[in-house]
């Protein structure tokens, strides 16, 4: 691998600090847009950073595949390539998009380092705290702050179903059986939603939660996380027990403290999906 992990943390606290900041709370009627639906937004701070980091790259690793949010909504064969590419950079720009343009402090940037088909480091920038949870992989999962500090995140110990903290992404549950997956969700102690992965795994990783699940699995969005989790200890795999790979956009993620948790989440709670 040739991409120089730490440089990429700074170029998105870069990124963040030139383009994304100065627009929060600042933002026009214009420079919101609605994608997919009216929870779908992109806003001209997304376009921004990315074409920041995108530029960024283009000068210091030219010889990597950059695969953005915003660039594969414009050019949807660009994500093709990621499967394909010797070493790929995946970066989403705003990860909690609608919470930015709605003035809530949840947001961040992530970027994944994938070489071979395989994610070989994760990074979470938060803008608002200004450091970054990251990972390379077999190097464990760490919380960065700028003046140099470190300190090593572990998955939160195993507890009983109903004592499990978690979050949990509903809007992507097929209708016909949603009402009957959101009622099994009452046997675990606390369900939530922060609208922003980024931060889900972050809390995670903190050791705050005990699961995550999500259905819709867009590699900007769950790449870094996933490796993250599962360095520190976590068990991560899709809903029929196969491992997570950048390639894939389907089939679910379920993450848990470990594997008799994830099994046991998988049969109580989320059999149907």
């Amino acid at each position: 691998m040739t991409v120089d992990v730490s440089g990429l943390a700074d170029l998105l606290r870069e990124a963040a600090k030139a383009e994304i900041m100065p627009r929060f709370r600042r933002l026009g009627t214009g420079q919101i847009h609605t994608k997919t639906d009216a929870t779908d937004l992109v806003t001209e701070a997304d376009e921004a950073a990315e074409r920041f980091i995108k530029a960024r790259l283009a000068e210091s690793a030219p010889h990597v595949v950059f695969i953005g949010e915003e660039s594969v909504a414009a050019d949807p064969a660009l994500l093709s390539k990621l499967a394909e590419a010797e070493t790929a950079i995946v970066v989403d720009p705003i990860d909690g998009t609608f919470n930015f343009a709605a003035g809530v402090p949840a947001f961040g940037v992530m970027a994944s380092v994938v070489h071979r088909g395989e994610t070989v480091a994760g990074i979470i920038y938060d803008p608002m705290g200004d450091d970054w949870v990251m990972a390379e992989k077999g190097a464990g999962a760490w919380l960065k702050r700028p003046d140099g500090e470190a300190v090593r995140l572990k998955a939160a110990p195993p507890v009983a179903l109903g004592d499990m903290v978690g979050m949990a992404s509903t809007s992507f549950i097929p209708k016909p059986i949603r009402a009957e997956v959101m009622g099994n969700m009452a046997k675990l102690r606390i369900v939530g939603c922060y609208r922003c992965a980024c931060h889900e795994y972050r809390a995670f990783a903190a050791g705050y939660l005990h699961y995550l699940m999500y259905n819709k699995l867009m590699p900007w969005d769950h790449l870094a996380g996933a490796l993250i989790t599962q360095e520190t200890g976590a068990y991560v795999a899709r809903f029929d027990g196969s491992p997570y790979r950048p390639e894939h956009v389907d089939g679910g993620l379920l993450v848990a403290s470990d594997r008799d948790s994830w099994e046991t989440l998988r049969r109580e709670v989320f059999a149907l999906l």
